[in-house]
């Protein structure tokens, strides 16, 4: 069994000004890197740091190998937990969602080009088996968890997968997820800045 703790990346510059994002690649804004030092202290221990393809991860997870010492190069680059395509949603505000596409949001009506749960599971499994075998291959590692900077869209379909209600989740706070096997079971969630320094969009954005 590997435990692995999924957390959502640092602000990034998109989340500060409302923007969708999917699998567009904004980087961290100022506010994201500070956050993602300051996250640093609270990590759990980890035998495997790795992160979603997309910059916003990448950087959050080198800001955490940096305050723990560590080489940024061991970071495991993981393309398969990065955030779901939202297609013709990313780029736009929830104003501009609703202009263009009105009636969609809280009707759970998605454009065309829209990443189905179905799909972005499928992979998301795929990416987190990597992972856990990567950790047992390396016997010499002691700590047997896995801390994985991913997307606030890839927790919640975990979540959902695992029978848990949608909750939105700031940056930098994460779920536990236990794996055996080829299954996947819920554990806590776990936030890694204080209330009072979390960011979280006033709507649902990706």
């Amino acid at each position: 069994m590997t435990r692995l703790f999924l957390v959502r990346h640092g602000q990034s510059e998109w989340n500060a000004v409302g923007k969708w994002q999917g699998q567009a690649d904004p980087p961290l804004s100022e506010l994201g890197a500070k956050q993602a030092f300051q996250a640093a202290s609270q990590l759990p221990p980890f035998g495997l740091l790795a992160a979603s393809s997309l910059q916003r991860a990448i950087q959050t997870a080198n800001i955490f190998a940096k305050a723990k010492q560590l080489d940024s190069g061991s970071t495991v680059i993981e393309d398969r937990i990065k955030e779901r395509d939202a297609g013709a949603f990313s780029g736009l505000t929830r104003s501009e969602i609703d202009e263009q596409f009105p009636g969609y949001l809280g009707n759970d009506i998605w454009p065309d080009d829209w990443e189905s749960d179905d799909k972005l599971i499928e992979r998301l499994l795929m990416g987190l088996e990597r992972l856990t075998s990567t950790l047992d291959e390396s016997p010499d590692i002691e700590c047997k968890d896995v801390v994985a900077v991913s997307h606030g869209g890839c927790i919640y379909a975990l979540e959902s997968l695992c029978g848990e209600g949608y909750e939105r989740i700031p940056n930098l706070a994460g779920r536990w997820f236990e794996i055996t096997g080829g299954d996947i079971s819920l554990g806590e969630r776990m936030h890694l800045l204080p209330p009072e320094d979390e960011t979280l969009a006033a709507n649902f954005v990706i």
